[in-house]
């Protein structure tokens, strides 16, 4: 059992069954090149549970405009897959807490799966969230390497997906499901509308046997709050960069207080 799953067993056993995991995305490199370590260190100091380590991409299609942005800097940077591998080298020395890194699938195939499947588990890395590698690819495809290495696939639901695909991704996920709360691409939103929350309310009532936490459009304490009622937990993406950008990375804490408090 890795990480992922001890925090949500752990979640789930200490009676907080309606999810209050706070997991964080920001994009590797960025602001600055070398600021992905000290950021992990704070946002793992400041009460964060789980991190998503966004690695950038030419083409993020998922992305909204502030990750785009991000992710293109930290490109500008310097930031490549190796690179990335080279920071995150000594990482659990001092960070306990589970780390994922989520991409897009084209800079892990030029990687080699296998390899970089390797070099995660060797780097302390405990999942993986790639939006654009079809479920049943995966599946066929690369489902050994992940187990062979110990990695969780993080796969996504959105609203438009069928009940019977829903029960599919339960059926093979190992960590949680990713439960996109929009068909949109990411981006900070100030309220959670009637038709989220009547989808978060379906997936409940399901009764998956993988733990749910819901990613886009969460950005706040209220939208936090509103989208962890049904589920195990939520990301923030989107306003955790915009704030980085405007922000020192020492000013870490008071973001997290202002979600968590």
């Amino acid at each position: 059992m890795n990480r992922i799953q001890s925090k949500l067993q752990e979640n789930r056993k200490s009676g907080r069954n309606v999810g209050k995991i706070l997991s964080i995305y920001f994009t590797a490199g960025y602001p600055k090149l070398n600021d992905t370590v000290p950021i992990i260190e704070e946002l793992e100091q400041s009460g964060v549970e789980m991190i998503e380590i966004g690695m950038p991409f030419s083409d993020p299609l998922a992305d909204g405009p502030t990750i785009q942005q991000s992710g293109t800097k930290a490109l500008q940077n310097g930031m490549s897959t190796d690179v990335l591998f080279s920071q995150l080298e000594n990482i659990r020395l001092k960070v306990n807490i589970p780390l994922l890194i989520m991409g897009y699938f084209n800079p892990i195939l030029q990687y080699g799966v296998e390899k970089f499947c390797k070099k995660c588990a060797a780097t302390g890395i405990d999942g993986l969230i790639i939006p654009d590698l079809p479920v049943d690819v995966y599946h066929e495809n690369y489902e050994a390497i992940f187990k062979k290495y110990d990695l969780v696939n993080v796969l996504l639901i959105t609203p438009q997906t069928s009940e019977k695909r829903i029960k599919f991704i339960d059926s093979i996920s190992a960590g949680f499901i990713y439960m996109v709360s929009s068909a949109s691409t990411t981006g900070a939103k100030s309220s959670i509308g009637k038709n989220q929350e009547k989808y978060f309310r379906k997936i409940s009532e399901m009764k998956l046997k993988t733990p749910q936490i819901v990613g886009f459009g969460i950005s706040n304490k209220d939208t936090f709050d509103m989208a962890t009622k049904n589920t195990d937990g939520a990301i923030i993406g989107s306003a955790f960069v915009k704030y980085l950008s405007e922000n020192s990375i020492k000013n870490i804490p008071t973001f997290i207080d202002g979600i968590l408090k």
